[in-house]
């Protein structure tokens, strides 16, 4: 549901990852939803929004809250997939935990880019260690349009971050720090926003004492949030990059590991998208419920899937209070 320009990248996905019997595919636009189809041939096919909401597993892409979309999905005894990463959206659909157990049902949230992939790296960071205290996200970087305008309204909002067992909030555009990213983006400053990682990624760490996310922005992305007009979208977007340092302790000792992946946000958010919908027909999901993929999938297995389609891992080597001296990129 919703093929702009993750959902359709999904959709292609998803015919490389394993037989399917029917891929419907539906949009608000039917003319950008028959083009789509055409592009992708049998088994694609134009349906309508009920259509789609009774498959085996929905993908939800389209912007805006998915909620709805989830419980229809849900009521009619499908697995549910969303790519949102608006904190709302995120929360409205976290809300459906109960009704999706019930139902031996699972909904992914937030299977895209970030959040998505910075959550399958926190889980895989988290390997290192026997207790998590906290788990730090940066990102920078945009998919298509709507992730674009999503991303602008968020560093305008205020950020959660989790401290010390509660809530604190920050003011969106506040608190620039500097993160190193894997090559070629290396150092960027990074803001306050409202971002769905430290919801997110609670769940799958509730011990921790710290969580929060970070975005490239500050008074630019303030300013073009207030004046669209003066945006230039781009349907591929702009190359991005996704940072998670996780610290922790192993045995008496205190350490941080810290992971990154430099793509196209939409490139790797529909490889994304498209693994958790395979690994949910296939079963291969840890539980039912609804919870962000650090809770859902095995972090290893999964990025290695990623990696054969292209979405690669950086293992920064130097440490995380600098530039790294080696990022390693390959399979994790």
């Amino acid at each position: 549901m919703g093929v702009g320009a993750v959902g359709a990248r999904a959709a292609r996905q998803l015919q490389f990852l394993g037989p399917l019997d029917d891929l419907v595919v539906a949009d608000a636009d039917p003319a950008r939803a028959r083009a789509v189809a055409d592009s992708l041939g049998t088994p694609a096919r134009v349906g309508t929004a009920e259509e789609a909401g009774d498959g085996d597993v929905v993908v939800l892409a389209h912007p805006g809250s998915h909620a709805d979309a989830a419980s229809a999905a849900l009521a009619g005894g499908a697995q549910v997939v969303s790519t949102t990463d608006d904190l709302v959206a995120v929360q409205q659909l976290l809300a459906l935990d109960a009704a999706a157990s019930d139902r031996g049902r699972t909904v992914v949230v937030g299977a895209g880019f970030s959040p998505g992939l910075s959550c399958v790296l926190a889980a895989l960071a988290a390997r290192s260690f026997e207790r998590v205290d906290e788990v730090h996200v940066a990102k920078v970087g945009t998919g298509g349009p709507a992730c674009e305008h999503q991303q602008l309204q968020a560093v305008t909002k205020d950020a959660l971050d989790w401290r010390d067992g509660a809530w604190e909030t920050r003011r969106g555009g506040s608190g620039r720090e500097l993160f190193w990213f894997p090559d070629p983006l290396r150092g960027v400053d990074c803001y306050c926003a409202a971002l769905p990682e430290p919801t997110l990624l609670l769940g799958a760490f509730p011990r921790a004492s710290r969580i929060t996310a970070r975005a490239a922005g500050g008074r630019k992305a303030l300013l073009l949030a207030r004046l669209p007009k003066l945006r230039r979208e781009d349907a591929e977007g702009t190359l991005g990059a996704v940072r998670v340092e996780v610290r922790g302790a192993q045995g008496t000792a205190l350490d941080d590991r810290v992971l990154g992946a430099v793509d196209r946000p939409v490139v790797a958010a529909g490889a994304v998208a498209a693994m958790a919908a395979r690994w949910a027909l296939d079963g291969r999901l840890a539980r039912a419920g609804a919870s962000g993929l650090a809770s859902l999938v095995e972090p290893g297995p999964f990025l290695a899937a990623l990696a054969d389609r292209g979405v690669k891992v950086a293992v920064f080597e130097g440490g995380s209070h600098g530039a790294p001296a080696e990022a390693a990129a390959g399979r994790p």
